[in-house]
């Protein structure tokens, strides 16, 4: 974690968040898992403590902390949850289309800061799968109000969220990227949750499909310019979803490494007086693990660089971030499954959550796939969203 150069009173928040998540995310991770349900207790707790409020401005009651320390604070909960730290990463995300636009969002800025709002993105749509940044549903314009139909899939904390920051086309236009960004609250008629969440990996963090019916939201709930939602998707936004998804990515391959060492130091083969530890094929796996994710982690620090001073390669390297650590928790994980070997099948060791948990970040929108193509579009100087 030192990667991350807190400083004081940075790396005291951070202590902090460490001993809440040891002591009321951790207990729960297992359950959240079987069960596949919400991490209610492990969100209460951040709520309660002022976590919600990490990013917010201090004029809205927030701690005004920076992405470097959001980043920090989502690898410390992935370490004990996965799940509980992408509900937290996309609530991060939702406050940075909020802190966009707080002439708007002043309201929702305050109750995240006093732990009673949730936010989350719904971005993502049925039709358009996992290109997210080209909406099929096309907003309809009704005086001072916009009517909104579609489906929104994988939302996270679907019917959880107070707050969706929604994406639309813009009324009339005919160009794909011309996009509309609204805040829809929970309180708002006219949209439903579409079905329970099961899935392989990740499985407490609620990302069912959204459908909006109808779904009437003012025109003054706009988070940008009607039609001009990009720039604050890439710019505001995406540098938290990717970033934080590496973090995320980082914090579970941190886990698989604790978890691998402790089974490798502590297991013994009684008949020869010898641990696990003692066979070197097991010791070079555990090593790999651990220099990889220390990679990530490090290239993660050098994308909070370039985004604090950029340069003509950040965009690259906020697009890279992601891919790279959400691959390099996909092998870190396998590595920690196959040097456990039986053990690690079963539930006491956290390992199989954890290498279940690591494929989520890789498919996530945008998938690692799709990063690729961006960052190979980029150093073709191809335009990314052609």
């Amino acid at each position: 974690m030192t990667l991350y150069r807190l400083d004081p009173a940075q790396q005291a928040l951070l202590d902090r968040l460490g001993v809440l998540a040891d002591a009321e995310i951790a207990p729960h991770a297992a359950d959240v898992d079987d069960a596949g349900r919400f991490p209610s207790e492990s969100m209460d707790a951040l709520a309660r403590d002022g976590f919600y409020g990490l990013t917010v401005p201090t004029e809205y009651g927030g701690l005004g902390q920076s992405l470097r320390v959001a980043a920090a604070a989502v690898d410390t909960i992935a370490q004990r949850c996965s799940s509980t730290a992408m509900v937290y990463l996309m609530h991060l995300c939702g406050v940075a289309a909020y802190n966009s636009n707080p002439a708007v969002s002043a309201d929702q800025l305050r109750a995240s800061a006093a732990g009673r709002h949730l936010a989350t993105l719904a971005w993502s749509e049925r039709g358009s799968r996992s290109h997210f940044w080209a909406p099929v549903s096309q907003e309809i314009e009704d005086g001072d109000d916009v009517i909104l139909n579609g489906i929104k899939s994988w939302v996270t904390s679907a019917g959880y969220a107070n707050g969706y920051v929604t994406t639309t086309r813009l009324a009339g236009s005919d160009n794909p990227m011309a996009i509309s960004l609204y805040m829809v609250l929970d309180t708002d008629p006219g949209f439903e949750i579409e079905g329970p969440w099961n899935a392989m990996g990740m499985r407490g963090n609620a990302s069912a499909p959204m459908v909006l019916k109808e779904a009437r939201v003012a025109k003054g709930r706009s988070l940008s310019e009607r039609g001009k939602a990009m720039d604050t998707m890439m710019g505001a936004v995406l540098p938290m979803f990717s970033l934080g998804n590496a973090a995320c990515s980082i914090g579970t391959s941190e886990a698989a490494v604790q978890s691998t060492q402790r089974h490798l130091v502590n297991s013994k083969f009684a008949h020869l007086g010898q641990s696990l530890a003692d066979l070197p094929n097991l010791r070079e796996r555990l090593a790999r693990m651990r220099i990889c994710t220390d990679q990530a982690r490090a290239y993660l620090a050098a994308t909070l660089d370039a985004i604090e001073s950029p340069h003509p390669g950040t965009m690259l390297m906020v697009l890279g971030a992601k891919a790279q650590a959400a691959e390099a928790a996909i092998e870190i994980t396998d590595l920690g499954m196959r040097a456990c070997g039986g053990a690690a099948f079963s539930k006491h060791l956290g390992l199989e959550r954890q290498f279940r948990d690591a494929r989520a970040m890789s498919v996530m929108a945008p998938t690692s796939d799709v990063l690729h193509d961006f960052v190979g579009k980029a150093l073709c100087g191809m335009e990314l969203f052609s």
